[in-house]
């Protein structure tokens, strides 16, 4: 990794050790030749090794001032040095080659993208989600595709908004596509389904839905909380009597 790197890759963590020491393995594999990086994990305030494991994995360890998605990504983009920024969740898989493919489609005018989506475990519900994932628009973009972003571009939109509960990973694409060019390159990133296993595939991939039209609607985001968390987090009552029993 050089001192004045091109891409800086930013991970945001809470509690992610049982996935973040295989993220960047991956991430130095399939960063791609002759690509100047660096990585950082913009932790918020985790208790296990997460801090630790970023260290020893090549990473800058940084304790965010404060915890939350949108304010984690700020921090991180702050400390970053590379002028094109690259947000990664830790449990996501970017492809072979993604530093040379981003630097490519920078090249032919691109000053933001993401890649197209798909998941670990095979499921029907979860390769249409997927093949979704592939059209340039804000109904079928998800922030588990990662998110490439000129560091000049992020700097004139204020990055992030903090003031959101939730999608501001759909927000700031929805902006930059108002000031630059935005692509969604045909390689995929592989992202981890635990959430849909825990939850149930259908139940959380509706809930996904219910909430980006609701927020696409303009509905106020403590509403979008309430119907996230009442939709996702409410089990049926044979799941409660399984887990009681």
């Amino acid at each position: 990794m050089s001192a004045a790197p091109l891409l800086s890759v930013i991970i945001p963590t809470l509690n992610e050790a049982h996935s973040l020491a295989a993220t960047l393995a991956h991430v130095h594999a399939a960063v791609g030749a002759g690509i100047a990086y660096e990585v950082l994990v913009s932790d918020g305030g985790s208790t296990d090794a997460t801090l630790a494991l970023a260290a020893a994995h090549g990473a800058r360890a940084l304790p965010a001032p404060r915890p939350g998605r949108a304010a984690q990504l700020n921090f991180g983009a702050s400390q970053a040095n590379g002028s094109i920024l690259y947000f990664l969740h830790a449990d996501t898989l970017p492809p072979a080659g993604f530093g040379q493919l981003i630097r490519q489609y920078q090249a032919r005018g691109y000053r933001s993208g993401c890649f197209r989506l798909r998941f670990d475990v095979r499921h029907p519900v979860l390769w249409f989600s997927g093949w979704c994932s592939r059209f340039n628009a804000p109904a079928f973009q998800f922030g588990d595709q990662s998110l490439f972003v000129e560091k000049a571009l992020f700097d004139e939109l204020s990055g992030f908004n903090e003031q959101m509960l939730l999608m501001e990973d759909v927000d700031l694409p929805i902006r930059i596509k108002h000031r630059a060019r935005f692509v969604v390159m045909p390689q995929s990133v592989v992202t981890s389904a635990r959430k849909y296993v825990v939850h149930g595939v259908l139940r959380t991939e509706l809930t996904h839905l219910a909430v980006q039209t609701l927020f696409l609607a303009g509905t106020p985001q403590p509403t979008l909380l309430r119907v996230y968390q009442r939709l996702l987090q409410r089990r049926r009552p044979r799941q409660m009597r399984q887990r009681l029993g």
